[in-house]
């Protein structure tokens, strides 16, 4: 029997549903993940889809369908950086990789996972995507959500070298600050991009945190932004070179400022730049990153050339085509 489906796991969340948007067209794709009460739907409505499976009858799909399944892109994770619940975490970012790991690995079956920037902590390590055991001892996560992913990561990086058996593909990747549409769901973790937009819209003042490292100025924290749909171009162009295996970074290569986000969602609406800046929380002040920077030499090196969408011109594609439209869902 042809293998046929692909698998994406949080497939009706944020980069997940992008993935599928991608995918739909050409393959058929299952998604696996909660709809919940929320608007998540929406995030799949305009796709074909060849099932949805809860994450819980995940296990028993597998098994029903292990001759069909050529791949599975691993999204579903608990990705907010606030979640105290640690057990919970633990159970949806690493247990589940390391069971969906293994089922690939028996199987032969292509694996493309999350990891996170957050794994870096607060950078003093730099963020070479070295995926050696010893490299990968050295980080220092700042939360339980940088910690899970990093302890998958190490799990990976020990099964590759003790010569375990693996999947027939397997790729990590390290996502920066990734911003598009379909993050509408996430509330608080939404992109500033999004954030702001509803008072940047109206011409209103709109917040960023205030600085609190003397090294950098309100507004100057930098972070690596990523459009989503570049995101999407580097998983399709794994998806098509099976041959590249390994943890990699998946940023821009290019650290940019809070106030040049900002400034840039005010040019995509053809307004002055208002902004205000605040206090960043106390309960996350201490483990506040100033600055993320993918570098990004380890793809380029593995053949990938498209390149990277500029800040100005993935937030004005993300404003104009979907936060200022009647239908911002792609």
């Amino acid at each position: 029997m042809a293998k046929t489906i692909t698998i994406v796991t949080g497939g009706a969340g944020f980069i997940g549903s992008n993935i599928v948007a991608a995918l739909a067209p050409k393959r058929d794709v299952v998604v696996s993940d909660w709809l919940g009460t929320d608007q998540r739907w929406r995030n799949l409505a305009q796709h074909d889809l060849a099932d949805i499976v809860v994450p819980e009858a995940l296990g028993d799909f597998l098994e029903a369908h292990k001759d069909q399944i050529e791949s599975i892109v691993h999204m579903g994770a608990i990705s907010s950086t606030t979640e105290t619940d640690v057990d919970l975490i633990m159970r949806n970012n690493f247990s589940l990789s390391r069971d969906l790991w293994r089922w690939c690995s028996e199987h032969r079956t292509r694996f493309i996972y999350a990891s996170s920037a957050a794994t870096y902590g607060d950078g003093r390590n730099g963020f070479v995507d070295d995926g050696h055991r010893p490299a990968l001892a050295k980080l220092r996560p700042l939360n339980a959500y940088g910690w899970s992913k990093h302890l998958f990561d190490r799990f990976v990086a020990k099964e590759i070298e003790r010569r375990a058996p693996a999947p027939r593909q397997w790729v990590g990747l390290k996502f920066f600050n990734v911003y598009g549409p379909n993050e509408y769901h996430k509330e608080s973790m939404k992109s500033v991009v999004a954030q702001i937009f509803p008072k940047a819209s109206e011409g209103e003042v709109v917040n960023l945190f205030r600085s609190h490292h003397p090294d950098y100025e309100d507004g100057g924290q930098l972070r690596d932004f990523v459009y989503v749909k570049d995101a999407v171009n580097v998983i399709n162009w794994l998806i098509g070179n099976g041959a590249v295996n390994g943890l990699f970074n998946l940023g821009t290569g290019q650290a940019r400022s809070f106030a040049d986000l900002a400034r840039a969602v005010f040019a995509s609406l053809n307004r002055e730049p208002k902004i205000n800046y605040i206090d960043t929380p106390v309960e996350i002040r201490d483990k506040y990153q100033y600055f993320t920077q993918a570098d990004m030499t380890k793809l380029t090196q593995a053949g990938y050339r498209d390149g990277f969408t500029s800040l100005e011109n993935g937030v004005q594609d993300y404003v104009q085509n979907y936060l200022w439209t009647d239908d911002p869902y792609l």
